[in-house]
């Protein structure tokens, strides 16, 4: 059996001090075999040397596997977790976008309280509806676009877009347009009113009695069932705007009016939302006037859903959020209009900026009482395509 010998520690030399606490440095034990120490045949450990044991040349333990070499990492299983770490936080995200966008929706408008609707068709038709709504806007705001302080809130633009399976088809109505104001239950008392044959602008509709009576006065005068009612206001409309960084449209003529506040030079250029709100709203500059602005209407509409749609919004979160809640606010829907009819709505007027659709004015065939009149013949072709879903092939101005 090895035993561990230590020296003996000799005594001071002359003039030297004793150590302290009655001894010096204990001498570092060296390992005998029985055989005698210090020798040729003693065994030395290396601890001395300062050597690490169950290490080659003292560099710390060995790692495990043959000659100490780490074990390959398990690259499948690592990207496995990855994906499916990634794929959880994708869901989980989709889903708490989705409920938050829906809680956002204001569904105000009851389409149940139309009365006499015309059968529904193929395909799917809303109405959508820019109103000079000033609520929630400051003097200041007010000011900066040009609004007026007008209490209340009237029409200011009024379009059906039909979507389908041959394309999308987008159809302003003028709100000059000359229509008859039938028989209809008020929106707030639950009271039926009669109807007179008396005949009214478009826009006095909405005035009257809101977003059902309109809908009520389009069917009647159309033969068109309206699935579903999107509004929305001044304000709305200029922060959407704002929200994706303004929107490049080409604008086909000098336009300067006061009463919008539009100041602008022929040409391309982007539209920040003060400006678009203008761009949109001038009558009184254009030749055609109200016909005229349809149009422009309808271009920038378009224009903005594209832009809305592309993938630097889309897949961008610090434009998306805040493009998505300042759309979902402004908004003023009806009760059965989900989040995928509202997309489904926006891809079609993308589609009808990119060429795949069609734009146009209702028909008009002349003026009666300083009112546009419709094209009687051509509405009630035009409306039988948009029931059937078939290509449209009738023209408007």
């Amino acid at each position: 059996m090895r035993q561990v010998r230590r020296g003996a520690v000799p005594p001071p030399g002359p003039g030297q001090a004793a150590p302290p606490y009655g001894g010096g440095v204990p001498q570092q034990p060296s390992y005998a075999d029985g055989r005698g120490h210090g020798g040729q045949d003693g065994y030395d450990s290396g601890y001395n040397t300062g050597q690490v044991y169950g290490s080659p040349g003292g560099r710390g333990p060995a790692g495990p596997g043959p000659g100490g070499a780490r074990p390959a990492p398990d690259w499948r299983r690592r990207i496995k977790w990855t994906a499916i770490t990634v794929v959880t936080a994708l869901v989980v995200t989709t889903v708490g976008t989705y409920f938050w966008a829906d809680s956002k929706l204001n569904r105000e408008v009851d389409l149940s309280k139309v009365i006499d609707r015309p059968e529904t068709g193929e395909g799917t038709n809303y109405l959508i509806v820019g109103s000079d709504s000033r609520e929630g806007m400051t003097k200041d705001q007010m000011k900066d676009l040009h609004t007026g302080n007008a209490e209340g809130k009237r029409t200011d633009s009024m379009m059906i877009l039909h979507t389908g399976d041959n394309g999308s088809t987008l159809v302003s109505l003028p709100r000059d347009s000359d229509v008859e104001i039938p028989s209809f239950v008020g929106s707030e008392s639950g009271k039926k009113y009669e109807g007179t044959g008396r005949h009214v602008k478009l826009n006095a509709a909405y005035a009257e009695d809101g977003p059902e009576l309109l809908v009520r006065t389009i069917e009647f005068n159309t033969g068109l069932h309206i699935d579903h009612y999107v509004e929305i206001g001044f304000a709305g409309f200029a922060n959407i705007v704002d929200a994706v960084g303004g929107v490049e449209i080409d604008i086909p003529q000098d336009i300067k009016d006061k009463k919008s506040g539009a100041d602008f030079k022929k040409g391309e250029q982007t539209l920040n939302g003060e400006e678009a709100l203008a761009f949109v709203r001038t009558r009184y500059a254009l030749p055609g006037s109200d016909l005229d602005r349809t149009k422009n209407q309808q271009k920038f509409l378009s224009a903005l859903a594209s832009q809305v749609a592309t993938p630097s919004t889309v897949l961008n979160p610090f434009k998306l959020y805040p493009t998505m809640g300042a759309g979902l606010d402004s908004l003023i829907v009806d009760k059965d209009m989900g989040l995928f009819d509202l997309a489904g709505m926006f891809w079609a007027m993308k589609s009808v900026s990119g060429g795949d659709g069609t734009s146009m004015n209702m028909p008009v065939s002349g003026s009666v009482g300083g009112n546009l009149k419709w094209d009687d013949a051509k509405v009630k072709k035009l409306v039988e395509q948009l029931r059937n879903d078939d290509k449209v092939t009738v023209s408007g101005d």
